[in-house]
């Protein structure tokens, strides 16, 4: 199977926002890995799967390409290489975002075991293990170590070449930690950052613009400045539509528009907003 090939297709179909192309794309794909017993092949689809279901909020399909993929892995004798430790991150990020967060602090812990023994402290993919522990540990309410992981990956991040956006997504991260330990003034200067960073980004948007957009949003609201939390909240209603599509990111950000525009005492609209986020989560 030619992997180059398969990812400029697949690349298409998320340039074309064709969330059902990607689906079919990668279903298709990794039956003919399978067929052809090209085990590399099929492990780089597993791990796309991984993440496309994640984003799209099909968890248990993307539960269902974790456990496959690491199975194999170990069948292989791969389980203490980077690669492993890698679809590890991928597979616990997705059992995070789907709020089994038990299930992904293991497989958080097993990666960082495997990094202790291969990488230097200094190495960027330390970065996104702290980014997505930190993520997992705010969910799980332990926010001030959750604090701490997104400082440490933002250390090691803004020592990288050409890390802007991945500098800002972990400024949004570290400040919706900083909301939860009530330190707001703190969590706006991380999001004017942020913002300033992905805008600066040539091209189209990162796919995480949307959520430092959202957490301004958050920020405007606790400030009582509601036309601009609005706004900030739909532009990141946009945002994750051109990414993602109705997943249960944007049904969220409808329920927290709907609470913006009761504060500001416009019922219609609150409305609006109500029965849409019901209806974009009710089909999830």
């Amino acid at each position: 199977m030619n992997i180059d090939r398969f990812f400029e297709e697949l690349d298409s179909y998320f340039e074309k926002n064709d969330t059902a192309g990607v689906d079919a794309y990668l279903t298709a794909s990794l039956q003919t890995a399978k067929e052809e017993e090209d085990y590399a092949a099929y492990i780089s689809i597993c791990n796309e799967m991984i993440g496309f279901y994640r984003s799209v909020s099909a968890f248990e399909k993307s539960y269902a390409a974790a456990e496959d993929v690491l199975l194999l892995m170990e069948e292989l004798k791969l389980e203490d290489s980077e690669h492993f430790a890698t679809t590890l991150l991928n597979a616990a990020t997705a059992y995070s975002a789907g709020g089994n967060l038990a299930h992904a602090l293991r497989l958080y812990r097993q990666a960082m075991q495997i990094y202790e023994r291969i990488l230097p402290a200094e190495d960027y993919r330390w970065a996104g293990l702290y980014n997505n522990m930190s993520i997992m540990l705010e969910k799980a309410g332990e926010d001030r170590e959750a604090a701490d992981c997104a400082k440490r990956a933002l250390a090691i991040i803004e020592k990288q070449k050409g890390s802007g956006a991945q500098t800002a997504t972990t400024l949004t991260n570290l400040a919706l930690v900083y909301f939860k330990l009530s330190e707001n003034e703190e969590a706006k200067r991380c999001l004017a950052r942020a913002i300033d960073l992905f805008e600066q980004e040539a091209g189209e948007p990162n796919e995480h613009y949307s959520g430092a957009l959202a957490g301004m949003g958050e920020a405007c609201f606790r400030d009582g400045a509601y036309e601009e939390a609005l706004s900030y909240y739909e532009r990141a209603l946009t945002d994750v539509k051109r990414h993602y599509g109705e997943n249960m990111s944007y049904g969220i950000l409808c329920e927290n528009c709907a609470a913006v525009c009761g504060a500001m005492g416009d019922e219609a609209e609150q409305k609006r907003y109500a029965d849409r986020a019901r209806e974009v989560i009710g089909k999830l």
